[in-house]
């Protein structure tokens, strides 16, 4: 798989300078953890479960989470999980299926090994699951059970902890907990790819909820622990984690909105593109800025609970030309003993200790999802996947 790959090879030649890269499940977990995008749930109820995540791969999804937490009933988590079951042995039985990156979110730790062995062959399909409400004392049993699982099977799978618990929340337990959380997460190293920020929890304790014109970082209380968490859980000094975005909750934003105006004018300049952009960056505005917001705070891939979501995180998500030039020049070998030096641009300052760590990351980023050319920015990377 590969981000963009749904678009045709013509089009990626001429939208980026360096095309994403392709990678597989069994890719170095590095890798993954920046490639997981747009996480896109789906209640692990829906009757063609199967038929949607080839849908949605082919649409450019990556990475799904097939869900039996909150999505659900309470009473709907037995057929949830026949119905997981059924489908994910149906899936592995089609040797043409093409599936994405595959979690399941569980409630209780006793499903992991339970769904592994009802799983069978099709446990392969599995990338690993999605640990609710993690802390120390709750997280450890759930990361107990997926690494017996793993021994069991020879198979490999990754944990993704949801940070949401309100002990995370309430400033007179925060440190605490994240000391908790830091321990048996850095305990299991090996098996956690990325973090996750349970945002819609974090507002559910203050009977708070932003709305669509506000992203998380304008509710002072949520952005107040999304800097925590990256203060003790994403450093760049080797110990941090992937730490992904919180989901967006709103979708008026749908496709057919804009395939009409892309396609009467593809990849024109001046006023064309102006409108194009105005049009898209007014309907998307509160998600457009939140993904700009978690990138500069440290965040990488977002959760979604919608497919018009996808597109808009991945197109963000590419390097621009200008931000690859710089992490280039910060990391030349004659670089590695510091110094200062005029970016390529001409237009900033790339000074070459304290930048290392995001030229790294962005190299990582560039990676994964590609370089753009130097014409090309956020409004013809959309387009083109709206396109397709």
């Amino acid at each position: 798989m590969r981000h963009f790959g749904q678009i045709a090879p013509e089009v990626r030649k001429r939208l980026f300078h360096q095309e994403p890269c392709t990678f597989t499940a069994g890719s170095p977990a590095r890798l993954l953890s920046a490639a997981l995008g747009a996480t896109l749930y789906s209640p692990a109820t829906r009757p063609r479960l199967d038929e949607d995540i080839l849908k949605q791969a082919a649409r450019g999804v990556v990475s799904m989470v097939l869900c039996l937490e909150d999505s659900i009933d309470d009473a709907d988590v037995p057929v949830g999980e026949e119905n997981l079951v059924r489908r994910l042995n149906d899936l592995e039985k089609r040797s043409d299926a093409d599936v994405p990156l595959l979690f399941v979110r569980v409630r209780a730790p006793e499903q992991i090994p339970d769904l592994v062995r009802r799983l069978g062959p099709a446990v392969r399909l599995l990338s690993g699951f999605v640990l609710p409400k993690f802390t120390e004392t709750r997280g450890i049993p759930f990361l107990e059970a997926l690494s017996a699982a793993e021994a069991a099977t020879g198979h490999r799978l990754f944990a993704m902890p949801v940070l949401e618990s309100p002990d995370l929340l309430y400033r007179e337990t925060r440190v605490q907990t994240l000391e908790g959380i830091f321990r048996a997460v850095d305990k299991y190293r090996d098996r956690v790819l990325a973090l996750r920020l349970g945002v819609t929890d974090f507002c559910s304790s203050y009977g708070l909820r932003r709305g669509p014109d506000m992203t998380a970082y304008d509710v002072q209380i949520v952005a107040s622990v999304i800097a925590d968490v990256v203060n003790m859980l994403a450093r760049a000094d080797g110990t941090g984690f992937t730490v992904t975005g919180p989901v967006w909750e709103y979708f008026r934003v749908q496709e057919r909105m804009f395939k009409p105006q892309l396609r009467q004018s593809p990849f024109l300049e001046g006023q064309a593109v102006e409108l194009r952009s105005k049009l898209i960056e007014h309907a998307m505005d509160g998600l457009l800025r939140e993904i700009s917001l978690d990138r500069a705070n440290g965040l990488l891939g977002k959760t979604c609970i919608h497919p018009s979501h996808v597109l808009p995180v991945h197109a963000l998500s590419v390097v621009s030309h200008e931000e690859f030039s710089d992490a280039q020049d910060i990391l030349r070998p004659e670089r590695c003993g510091g110094g200062v030096l005029r970016s390529a641009y001409t237009n900033k300052m790339n000074e070459v200790k304290p930048h290392r760590a995001w030229a790294e990351r962005t190299l990582l980023r560039a990676e994964v999802f590609g370089v753009a050319n130097e014409d090309i920015g956020f409004v013809e990377l959309l387009a083109a996947g709206l396109s397709d």
